[in-house]
């Protein structure tokens, strides 16, 4: 076959993803930058998952051979963002109890923000500038009813859907074709009808997604990555249970996930099962994107499922994580799920799952510090484009689909919102980078939150015919309510063992 340019691995193009890689893990890569670009290297694809011409073989036996070295450099952060999981726990002073608990009244929690906006929220500032947990705490043995996840499962399709058509383009693109509809503070679906056409020559929409996701197209849940990965965690604890291995996952992608629907650190990773490659080093070896968002996307499931236990939830994300993903980009996960395992409580608002969620990460990482800044300047201003342009100022060294900018604005997102469910994938959405994955996260959560679909606004999930295209396993075309169902048979119903 003639034209095809694979995505995500050739290897001309990961050694400009693994240079700014190492930059930001704590390597120093300038000496083999050096010779990459005297030797005519190309940088890294800024959106696209592949440059438009493949390299001399020449300069593709280079690349093979700098990722190794870069590999091999030593970071100045190793020590403080671990990925094994003991060391990890070790990191974390606050790593939550397998008994979930519940927090005695008045307890310090960590510095995440100050501000009239976290003391609407449930949480009020202390004099040193920490947050006091509300006198209520969430019930270990509390768990989410069918509707909770099937309300969780629609909020998680509609806000991927929200925003696919935008997914790639610009955060000004995003601003400029929201606004020539209306459509601008966001809150409600992208649609081309009243676009001027030169807006749409500028900022074209996402040509795999706009004719699914506009609100002209949507006619139920598209195909997307974020939907995939739920349904494939969904199979891995039917076949395994809870106590699954990261071998286990490698087999169930090996059976389940076409490699074609894999992209960044999971197309990698399949790459590398394939060539024999065995967990956890599938995700270290040359993988520049072993930070960005693929984990988060898969932890979910996690959380659903373990209601109350956010210790557990957390292992679990690590498990499934550790098959393309290291450090920051493992946290992503870990947070995720942990937080979400507190809102499976159906008792604690949105601000306390955050809090939750924070336990798990290591407090000197990156992602870390970039969450408590996202809380800190949506808990301060009202205007979240302020928020959103503040955090795009302080994370334009990342790429758009990397896990710690992308992390922090869920977080922002939610917060702002109040966890309501519009507000927070509208803003996760607005906020740009990966918006689909972000809006996805968010309306998980809120969704989640909410308590029952019939809490979700009409124009959201009446689209959704609640039906799901899918090429994993026998889902496609699956109703929520369905995997609700299914979800539901798998949620922790007994109180967490210590």
């Amino acid at each position: 076959m003639t034209g095809l340019r694979l995505t995500w691995v050739q290897p001309e193009d990961l050694v400009g993803h693994e240079l700014a890689q190492a930059t930001q893990d704590g390597r120093d890569p300038a000496p083999i930058a050096a010779r990459w670009q005297a030797a005519g290297g190309p940088a890294a694809p800024s959106h696209a998952g592949a440059s438009p011409t493949p390299a001399a073989p020449h300069l593709r036996a280079l690349a093979d051979d700098l990722l190794d070295e870069l590999a091999d450099l030593p970071s100045r952060l190793a020590d403080q963002e671990p990925t094994d999981l003991t060391q990890i726990k070790a990191h974390c002073p606050i790593w939550p109890s397998h008994t979930a608990a519940p927090q005695a009244p008045g307890a310090a929690t960590p510095n995440l923000a100050v501000g009239m906006r976290a003391a609407r929220g449930g949480a009020r500032p202390t004099e040193s500038g920490t947050l006091q947990a509300q006198a209520s705490a969430p019930t270990p043995t509390s768990t989410p009813t069918q509707a909770h996840l099937e309300a969780a499962w629609l909020g998680r399709a509609a806000g991927c859907l929200l925003g696919k058509p935008v997914e790639k383009l610009p955060l000004r693109g995003i601003r400029e074709l929201a606004r020539a509809t209306g459509n601008w503070p966001l809150h409600t679906w992208f649609t081309a009808k009243g676009v001027p056409a030169e807006l749409t020559h500028t900022y074209p929409w996402n040509k795999r997604s706009a004719p699914t996701s506009l609100a002209e197209n949507i006619d139920g849940m598209p195909e997307d990555d974020d939907l995939n990965y739920p349904l494939l965690n969904t199979l891995l604890l039917q076949r395994h249970g809870r106590d699954f291995t990261t071998t286990d996952v490698a087999r169930l992608w090996l059976d389940e996930l076409p490699a074609g629907r894999t992209f960044t650190a999971e197309r990698i990773a399949y790459r590398n099962l394939l060539t024999g490659i065995e967990p956890p080093q599938t995700a270290g070896h040359r993988n520049p994107f072993r930070e960005w968002i693929g984990a988060l996307i898969r932890a979910d499931v996690h959380g659903w499922t373990n209601p109350g236990d956010p210790a557990a939830a957390a292992e679990q994300a690590h498990r499934d994580a550790t098959l393309t993903h290291t450090a920051n980009g493992v946290y992503a996960a870990m947070f995720t799920a942990a937080t979400i395992a507190e809102a499976a409580t159906v008792t604690s608002d949105i601000h306390a799952c955050l809090r939750t969620g924070l336990t798990v990460v290591p407090p000197t990482s990156r992602l870390a510090k970039a969450i408590h800044q996202a809380i800190q300047l949506a808990a301060t201003h009202d205007d979240f484009d302020v928020v959103v342009d503040e955090l795009h100022t302080t994370h334009s060294a990342y790429h758009w689909v990397h896990a710690i900018p992308n992390t922090a604005l869920i977080a922002a997102a939610l917060t702002h919102a109040n966890g309501d469910f519009s507000g927070s994938i509208c803003r996760a959405v607005s906020g740009g980078w990966d918006t689909d994955s972000n809006g996805a996260t968010a309306g998980s959560i809120a969704g989640l939150l909410a308590g029952d679909p019939a809490a979700l606004p009409d124009r959201w999930t009446s689209p959704l015919k609640n039906r799901l295209a899918t090429s994993i396993a026998d889902f496609n075309g699956t109703g929520f309510d369905t995997l609700a169902q299914l979800t539901h048979q798998l949620t922790r119903r007994e109180a967490p063992r210590p």
